[in-house]
């Protein structure tokens, strides 16, 4: 049986990226459903899901309804052992989930100067010093999880895991606005722009027209940056 997911506008929801990849890269039946983020019906589209107030939520086939990312992140790992969502091995499993919660909870400044957007890369973006601090905080966290994990492949701990579904939506951003980062977190960038899954949802997203565009820069703009 499928499980339903209620998402946001793919070009623009960091959010819903995360709770689609969730179920995509590990196998999980599920069929997705596009609310009116942008077109300001998305509280009368979530009624039926209440109390859920935002995007991703997903429903069980049973019809039980599951809010927040990092709930559908454990809901699935519980219900689908053998999917693999966390790493086997205990301490890599611990700092997995460390991670993610400060994904889920911190990188304000990153999220608020770059919001996620998948059409274009924004060119002389400024960092601020607020910024600045949050890619270094990444070039910690995921440079240890690489050093230690990864197994000298693209993804943090070795396999493709929860993790990176969640740090999807941040190579996204440090690819939109031309970040600057380590050798170490490019790669690490590249490995998701051109995975397969991630592909196939920015080409859904582009395919849609805005005007307004949302979180739209005045700055010069160049193409998405195709992986090599």
């Amino acid at each position: 049986m499928s499980y339903d997911l209620f998402i946001g506008d793919r070009a623009f929801s960091s959010w819903s990226l995360r709770g689609w990849l969730l179920f995509v890269k590990f196998g999980i039946p599920v069929r997705t459903h596009v609310l009116g983020l942008y077109s300001g019906t998305l509280s009368d589209d979530l009624l039926p899901l209440a109390p859920a107030r935002f995007v991703p939520t997903a429903r069980t086939p049973e019809g039980w309804v599951i809010g927040e990312s990092i709930a559908l992140a454990e809901t699935l790992a519980e219900r689908h052992p053998d999917a693999g969502l966390w790493p086997e091995e205990p301490e890599a499993r611990i700092l997995a989930r460390w991670i993610v919660a400060e994904m889920h909870a911190g990188f304000a400044a990153l999220r608020t100067a770059c919001p996620m957007q998948l059409f274009h890369q924004y060119r002389g973006f400024q960092v601020t010093p607020e910024v600045s601090a949050d890619l270094a905080r990444l070039e910690e966290i995921l440079g240890q999880a690489l050093a230690r994990f990864s197994d000298g492949g693209p993804w943090l701990f070795g396999r493709y895991s929860a993790a990176d579904a969640f740090y999807a939506p941040v190579a996204a951003r440090i690819a939109g606005y031309d970040l600057p980062v380590s050798d170490r977190l490019a790669r690490y960038v590249a490995a998701h722009l051109s995975d397969p899954a991630f592909r196939s949802w920015r080409s859904e997203g582009i395919a849609m027209s805005y005007d307004p565009m949302p979180y739209a820069r005045d700055l010069p703009i160049r193409d998405w940056p195709e992986p090599a």
